[in-house]
């Protein structure tokens, strides 16, 4: 490794505002999953789920961190600035539904029959789980592209939304395996098609786009990436009238919640999730497509 004439340490990568957010992030994080494990304790999958959050933004942090005070990112094959981007707004959703989680499944005002020890230490990881969000979500707001500015694609508004879309996927997914009964109709079998067609292509331009890659292609990366977003406006478009339809029309399903469907394993209630937020993800490809049309591509930041 060649000598660049600088310094072999990169302060204002501890000491930059950004820089400081990740050691937030970093102190948050460790002492967020460190009062679970010790004391508050979790269980079942979205216990699981919550610790994962932590340790997986945690370790992924320390090694941004040790990356740009070491100038190691340099030898990466990564377009570093889209990966810090995209990461920082992974985790920014992720910290906000482990922070919505945990509290809502371990917390309570009463000792009984948990100990009010154990009640003190749930209670503490909530507010550090919090903390944890506020300081993801102040990178990306820190690290977001500003008017006029040269920066990552996975900075823009744009680069973001990606992010979000794939995440959106994630819970349409989850609601889809949980007993929501879409191979009974073609048409929902349709739907599932979007959102898995939708959630490969988005990951694979997220992909590209933080490996650095896209100049690479034997097609113009940034012109595809427009044309997939309103194909794919069309393609949620169709499954937010299908989707609907099958399964709350009274021909074909039920417009109202059985009253016999037993809470947390009624199809009816995750077909209304994935109702909801086909909807979102609508509205977010639909921003996507208005935003895109005024960014240009940046792979190599």
């Amino acid at each position: 490794m060649e000598s660049t004439g600088g310094p072999y340490l990169n302060t204002a990568a501890v000491t930059s505002p950004v820089g400081i957010a990740r050691l937030l992030q970093m102190t948050f994080g460790c002492t967020t999953f460190s009062l679970v494990a010790h004391q508050g304790g979790f269980s079942a999958a979205y216990g699981t789920f919550c610790m994962f959050v932590w340790t997986f933004c945690f370790a992924i942090t320390v090694f941004i961190i040790a990356c740009e005070f070491t100038h190691l990112h340099s030898c990466l094959s990564l377009s570093w600035g889209n990966f810090t981007a995209a990461f920082a707004m992974l985790a920014t959703l992720m910290s906000i539904t482990a922070a919505v989680i945990y509290p809502l499944y371990f917390v309570q005002v009463g000792c009984y029959p948990i100990g009010c020890e154990v009640r003190d230490f749930r209670i503490a990881a909530s507010v550090f789980a919090g903390l944890l969000f506020v300081t993801y979500a102040s990178e990306v707001f820190l690290t977001r592209a500003k008017p006029g500015q040269v920066t990552s694609y996975m900075a823009t508004i744009s680069g973001l939304l990606k992010i979000v879309q794939a995440f959106v996927a994630c819970i349409i997914f989850g609601a889809l395996v949980n007993d929501s009964q879409y191979g009974k109709y073609v048409a929902t079998q349709w739907c599932v098609a979007v959102y898995s067609f939708c959630f490969v292509v988005t990951v694979v331009v997220v992909a590209f786009s933080v490996t650095g890659k896209t100049a690479l292609l034997w097609f113009p990366f940034e012109r595809s990436v427009v044309i997939y977003t309103f194909g794919a406006v069309l393609l949620y478009t169709s499954a937010a009238v299908i989707w609907p339809v099958f399964c709350f029309d009274s021909k074909y399903g039920s417009p109202q919640r059985p009253g016999l469907c037993a809470k947390g394993k009624c199809p009816w209630d995750s077909q209304l999730v994935i109702a909801i937020f086909t909807y979102v993800n609508l509205l977010l490809y639909v921003l996507d497509l208005a935003y895109s049309q005024r960014i240009r591509f940046v792979s190599h930041l």
